[in-house]
């Protein structure tokens, strides 16, 4: 903890406190010279009332309250644009210094879902994804993840909305597993009461298997698992992400295996992302070799409907050949779904999201 005061004290930069997860806050109040409990009463205001004002924080004491004008601020970047699918989906932008955030809102019946982004870009390159198609740009700070989720969150309450975000999803932009510390320190707030409160069952982090990242994340914090697998096998693999020449499948669902071992958050298994590529990975072939590849991993396997975006020469299986491939891995004993595609219409749709995709649809401007 002194280390963490120290490093505190020699700051010459103001720290923005979206930036900091709970035992931060607490090590860098206490060198400013406050009770670490502030740490509790601070993020109430910032994660519960939405306040970035240190003037209206009353039962922080005035001598603090100096204190933090001096060296830090609340700053959330706010959403520069909204656009609104048939179906009901909401995509945000953020624009930092000519950079592009895109964030996701999805509203069902009895629950509503927001998918983050973890980096601006994507280095992985899967051949299927338009984020990984235009390149990476870099990670993105704990503060802007979360910014994501408090801008979302006040905009649902003043449009009146009283469905209440009760899933977040690390789908967006980005490999989460590359921005680590980042990532785990925002999921750190998310799950915290005192941050936004998620239940970790309600918390998704999807990756496509950085397996040394995966293994370190088992000893950091339990959230719900989302393997992007895509393939039945290394061949496939090896040819629709470049990633699986380095981590392959094997390597991959070993690593998975152990975070479900020692996990709370994913007593029903870990969720399989497959994404249905015509000709690619969707025979009946395919399906017997996923079902025995997974058949001592606990797992559902969620069946994508592949979204295409400019560029690409991919094409997506037909419902029909889905629904066989789903079948097929049912009568093996697996839970296999078809995933709903939502927002399309607006490049919100998996795999659609990038900060240089154009839309001729009209925008409004928020």
């Amino acid at each position: 903890m002194k280390k963490n005061i120290n490093i505190f004290n020699i700051s010459t930069s103001k720290i923005n406190l979206l930036d900091l997860n709970r035992q931060d806050l607490r090590c860098f109040l206490v060198s400013l010279g406050a009770k670490s409990f502030c740490a509790e009463q601070i993020m109430y205001w910032i994660y519960h009332d939405y306040c970035n004002d240190f003037k209206k924080m009353y039962n922080i004491s005035i001598k603090i309250r100096n204190q933090l004008y001096e060296k830090s601020y609340i700053f959330a970047a706010k959403f520069i644009e909204e656009r609104v699918s048939c179906d009901g989906t909401i995509k945000w932008i953020t624009l930092i210094n000519n950079q592009k955030i895109e964030t996701v809102y999805i509203p069902e019946k009895k629950r509503s879902t927001l998918c983050i982004s973890s980096q601006i870009g994507c280095p992985l390159q899967c051949h299927f994804c338009a984020t990984g198609k235009e390149g990476f740009q870099r990670n993105l700070k704990v503060s802007e993840i979360i910014a994501q989720i408090w801008q979302a969150n006040k905009i649902l309450k003043e449009k009146n909305i009283t469905k209440n975000i009760t899933n977040i999803v690390f789908m967006g932009m980005g490999e989460p597993l590359l921005n680590l510390k980042n990532v785990v320190s925002a999921l750190k707030i998310i799950l915290d009461e005192y941050g936004f409160g998620l239940s970790k069952r309600r918390v998704t982090l999807s990756t496509s298997g950085i397996v040394p990242a995966l293994d370190k994340l088992n000893t950091m914090i339990d959230v719900s698992l989302a393997i992007s697998l895509h393939a039945p096998n290394n061949y496939i693999r090896n040819m629709i992400m470049p990633i699986n020449r380095k981590y392959n499948i094997d390597s991959v669902l070993n690593s998975a295996f152990k975070y479900f071992k020692s996990s709370n958050a994913n007593r029903g298994g870990v969720t399989i992302e497959y994404v249905m590529l015509d000709g690619i990975n969707d025979s009946n072939k395919n399906a017997q070799e996923l079902a025995f590849l997974l058949r001592k991993i606990p797992s559902k396997i969620n069946l994508i409907p592949w979204n295409s975006f400019f560029g690409s020469s991919f094409l997506c299986s037909d419902i029909n050949r889905i629904n066989i491939f789903a079948n097929i891995l049912r009568k093996k004993g697996f839970t296999a779904m078809i995933r709903k595609n939502r927002g399309q219409d607006i490049h919100a749709a998996c795999g659609q999201l990038t900060s240089g995709m154009k839309s001729s649809l009209k925008k409004k401007f928020i």
